[in-house]
C-alpha cells in the first residue's frame, strides 16, 4: 500500500481546518437565524435591527478570531504571539450582549460572549478551566432566565433552543482542541521528515569518510613504497605507481556509486524535503505531486529540484512558492515558481547548469519572470537516465 504524498497530507490538514471553521460558523449562524425567525421576528423593528447588528458583529468577530487562531504559533514559549487579541474578543462580547439585549435573552448574550472567549488560543491548561467556568456561567444564566426572565419557558419550548445555544461554546472549544492535535501531529511529521533527511546526510558523510580515508591511506602507502624502491628497483616502483592509480580508480568508482545511492531518494520524498525546507525558511508553499511520481527519473530531476530550491532561498522574496511534478504526454514536467525581491534575468550559472543537464537527456528548460513571480519549468521525456 502506497504512503500518502506530502501534498495529500497538507491537503488533509487544510481540509480539517476548513471543516472545523465551517462547523463552528454554521452552528453559530444556525442558532442566530432560528432565534431571529422564531423569537425576534415579533419584536419591535428597532429590536430586530439591533439584534441583527449584534448577531452580525458576533459572527464577524468569530471569523476574525478563527483567522487569528489559524496563524497562532505552536510554540508555547512565544507568549507575545499567543497573547489574546482583546479588541476582537471585546467586540465579540459587546456584539453578543447587544444581540442578547435586543432579543430579551440573558442566555443568548452570555453564550455569545462565551463563544468569543472560546475562540482564543489559550495556553495549555487554561482552556479546560475556562470552558468549565463558562459552562457553569451559561447554566446559571439559563436558570436565571428560566425562573425569572422567561417564566413562560418561551426559549426552552422552541426546538430546544436553550440547550443548542448553551452547547455552542464548549463544542467550539472542543473542535479547536482537535484541530490543535491535528496541527501538532502534522508538525511532528514534518520534523520527522527533516530528521530523516539529516540522518541520511550524516550517514552519507560517514560512508564517504570511510571510503575516501581507506583509499587515500592505501594510495599514500603505495606511493611511499614506490619512492623508496625507485632507486634500486625501478620496475617494482612502476608497479606500485600502477597499483596506486588503480586505487584512485577504485576510490573514484566507489565515490560515484555512493553519490548515485544518495541521489536515489524517490522524487516524492525529494519534493517533500524541498517543501519542508522552504516552509522552514518562512515561505508559504503549495506542493502538487503526480500519483506515479516515484517512476520519474530521480537521477535527472533530483539535482534539478535541489538546485531550484537553493535558488528560491537565495533569490526569493520570502513570501510564497509552489512546486509541482506532473506527468503529461509521455514526459515529466517539474515546475517551481516563487516571488522575487530583486530583478533577475532568466539566466545565471545555476539555470545554465540545469539547462545543460536537461539538454543531455533531450529535455527542455523554460525560465522567466512574470510580474513579481519567477517561474522555472523543466520537461524531460519519461524513461531517460542521466
Amino acid at each position: 500500500m502506497s504512503t500518502p504524498t506530502a501534498a495529500a497530507r497538507a491537503r488533509d490538514v487544510r481540509v480539517t481546518w476548513w471543516y472545523t471553521v465551517l462547523s463552528i460558523i454554521v452552528l453559530q449562524l444556525f442558532g442566530l437565524v432560528v432565534w431571529a425567525l422564531v423569537l425576534v421576528i415579533d419584536e419591535p423593528p428597532l429590536h430586530t435591527v439591533l439584534y441583527l447588528a449584534g448577531a452580525a458583529g458576533s459572527v464577524a468577530s468569530a471569523i476574525l478570531l478563527l483567522v487569528r487562531y489559524r496563524r497562532e504559533p505552536l510554540d508555547e514559549g512565544d507568549t507575545t504571539a499567543r497573547r489574546p487579541v482583546w479588541p476582537l474578543v471585546l467586540a465579540g462580547v459587546a456584539s453578543g450582549a447587544l444581540a442578547g439585549a435586543a432579543a430579551g435573552s440573558l442566555l443568548l448574550g452570555v453564550t455569545l460572549a462565551a463563544q468569543a472567549l472560546c475562540l482564543v488560543s489559550w495556553r495549555s491548561g487554561i482552556r479546560l478551566r475556562l470552558v468549565l467556568l463558562l459552562v457553569a456561567v451559561i447554566v446559571a444564566a439559563w436558570v436565571v432566565e428560566a425562573t425569572h426572565l422567561d417564566p413562560d419557558g418561551r426559549v426552552a419550548r422552541i426546538l430546544g433552543m436553550g440547550l443548542f445555544i448553551a452547547m455552542l461554546p464548549p463544542l467550539s472549544a472542543t473542535s479547536l482542541w482537535w484541530w490543535d492535535i491535528v496541527r501538532e501531529l502534522d508538525r511532528a511529521r514534518r520534523a520527522e521528515g527533516r530528521l530523516a533527511a539529516a540522518q541520511e546526510r550524516l550517514r552519507l558523510a560517514s560512508d564517504l569518510h570511510d571510503l575516501q580515508g581507506h583509499h587515500l591511506q592505501v594510495i599514500a602507502l603505495q606511493l611511499e613504497l614506490a619512492e623508496k624502491m625507485l632507486a634500486r628497483d625501478p620496475a617494482a616502483a612502476v608497479e606500485q605507481v600502477r597499483l596506486a592509480r588503480s586505487s584512485v580508480d577504485e576510490a573514484r568508482r566507489g565515490t560515484r556509486e555512493l553519490a548515485v545511492r544518495f541521489r536515489g531518494v524517490p522524487l516524492p520524498d525529494e519534493l517533500a524535503n524541498a517543501a519542508d525546507l522552504l516552509r522552514a525558511a518562512g515561505l508559504r508553499v503549495d506542493l502538487e505531486i503526480a500519483p506515479d511520481a516515484a517512476n520519474a527519473p530521480a537521477d535527472v530531476l533530483g539535482p534539478v529540484i535541489r538546485e531550484c530550491t537553493t535558488n528560491v532561498l537565495k533569490h526569493g522574496g520570502g513570501g510564497s512558492a509552489s512546486l509541482s511534478l506532473l506527468h503529461h504526454d509521455d514526459a515529466w514536467v517539474f515546475t517551481i515558481e516563487n516571488d522575487v525581491r530583486e530583478p533577475r534575468g532568466a539566466g545565471g550559472s545555476g539555470l545554465d547548469g540545469i539547462a545543460d543537464r536537461i539538454g543531455r537527456v533531450r529535455g527542455t528548460v523554460e525560465a522567466g519572470r512574470s510580474g513579481d513571480r519567477f517561474r522555472v519549468e523543466v520537461t524531460v521525456p519519461e524513461g531517460v537516465m542521466a
